[in-house]
């Protein structure tokens, strides 16, 4: 199916982690959405025409009729509410607020200390290419130490609650994208790397991988 002009828009770029959750979320709902680039590596999010949309200047950004969400746990929400088949989040009250814990533990604790604008203004502190690399392997792999421990007393598998994905798992994958981008040991991770090989057999995972995208350069 294609983008009709009464679809939501998700504007993203291919290597964000946080429109790669939110990208993975579509696939999973089956949800048909209009897509939009922002070439961050070029700077368009700071670009006047892209300020007037989100003045936070970040991706995703989720236009839904008169609706419209920054922050990708929030947009992936929506989606679960909006369109509730299949479920993101486990049947229990418990184990949906130990699932939102590892979303957050992602979303809230690892990506923010490495994305762009982070890396950016490091190089701006004449924090060169080398040392910027390794902040990112320091902050993902203390990240990961404790989120393989969560995913470990929870048991089961493949996925953070057994054999279908849910919140965590969306936002494990583009994790761990980013992890091998900068070169992270993933072997202390089993759980975490046993979540990514499960994924990449599902078609809404593969579909959303920054490769697949058309904006990735």
């Amino acid at each position: 199916m294609t983008a009709t002009q009464s679809d939501p828009v998700l504007y993203g770029y291919f290597r964000s982690t946080a429109a790669y959750r939110v990208r993975i979320a579509l696939g999973l709902k089956g949800v048909i959405a209009e897509h939009r680039f922002v070439h961050l590596r070029n700077g368009e999010q700071n670009e006047e025409a892209y300020l007037k949309i989100n003045p936070a200047g970040l991706v995703p950004y989720w236009i839904d009729g008169e609706l419209q969400l920054a922050q990708s746990l929030a947009i992936i929400e929506y989606l679960d509410e909006t369109c509730p088949e299949p479920p993101l989040l486990p049947d229990s009250a418990a184990a949906r607020a130990v699932a939102r814990e590892m979303a957050l533990a992602v979303c809230s604790d690892i990506h923010p200390i490495g994305n762009l604008r982070v890396l950016k203004r490091l190089g701006d502190l004449a924090i060169d290419d080398t040392a910027r690399n390794a902040w990112s392997q320091h902050w993902i792999s203390i990240g990961f130490e404790a989120l393989e421990k969560r995913l470990a007393s929870i048991g089961g598998g493949p996925f953070a609650f057994g054999t279908r994905p849910t919140l965590p798992d969306i936002c494990i994958v583009p994790q761990v994208f980013n992890a091998r981008r900068f070169g992270v040991d993933l072997a202390p991770y089993p759980r975490i790397r046993a979540i990514d090989a499960a994924a990449s057999e599902i078609d809404a995972f593969a579909a959303a991988a920054p490769h697949r995208q058309p904006d990735a350069t």
